[in-house]
């Protein structure tokens, strides 16, 4: 489903080249659920924003579903987004103007997905995660951990192939934490390819495979189930 090869991110300034990435090489199943763990600083958020078309490598190859995302033109890398990537950040990017049903309806929109299609798939995913008492309210009414749900629906509302999690529950105290990972247990078992970064390594047991990054590198890729 994903192929890196040999990526690297670097800042070029008059006198140096920084290396933020170095060499990459990552290749994700669809279906996996893979941890990426790693100081502060050492590219996990810059190698998730490749994956996820946010970012660009500076040098390397990038292979979506066997498409080549490296030749791509801007455009096509954003339908690519659009179509088959969620994401979901630590500070979970909810528009605060708009309402909890508003956030979740956000992608289905920028589809093009009709009105009443959107109605029942917003509404599904509300009785999923039983905030359909909040479909009105808006993002600074709700708790943290109620805000990260409402991202995850936001993210996953277009039936995404792979979602993207930042740091997911870094804000949330444990038990709200422990709730999003079960959601995210159950997506996977549900199909769902994921990929995502965490300082906690009881969050990272929950997943299939545990990368770990440092200075910019892989330095250890394992499977844990």
């Amino acid at each position: 489903m994903i192929k890196l090869k040999d990526i690297d991110k670097y800042i070029d300034s008059r006198f140096q080249r920084m290396f933020i990435l170095k060499g990459i090489e990552l290749d994700v199943q669809q279906g996996e659920f893979v941890t990426i763990m790693g100081p502060s600083g050492s590219g996990k958020s810059t190698l998730m924003n490749i994956v996820g078309m946010l970012d660009e490598p500076s040098a390397g190859e990038y292979y979506f579903f066997d498409e080549p995302v490296h030749k791509m033109r801007e455009k096509q890398k954003s339908d690519m987004h659009k179509n088959y990537i969620g994401f979901i950040f630590q500070a979970y990017h909810l528009i605060d103007e708009l309402t909890v049903y508003e956030n979740i309806e956000t992608p289905l929109l920028y589809k093009g997905v009709g009105a009443s299609q959107r109605k029942s798939m917003v509404a599904e995913l509300l009785d999923r995660f039983n905030m359909v008492a909040k479909k009105d309210l808006f993002p600074e009414q709700l708790s943290g951990g109620q805000q990260q749900l409402v991202g995850i629906a936001r993210a996953i509302v277009g039936q995404p192939k792979l979602l993207l999690a930042d740091e997911p529950t870094g804000n949330l105290h444990s038990e709200q934490g422990k709730q999003i990972m079960d959601i995210f247990e159950k997506l996977n078992n549900e199909g769902i390819t994921i990929i995502q970064v965490t300082h906690s390594e009881e969050n990272a047991q929950r997943g299939k495979r545990i990368v770990r990054i440092a200075d910019g590198a892989v330095v250890s890729d394992e499977k844990i189930r």
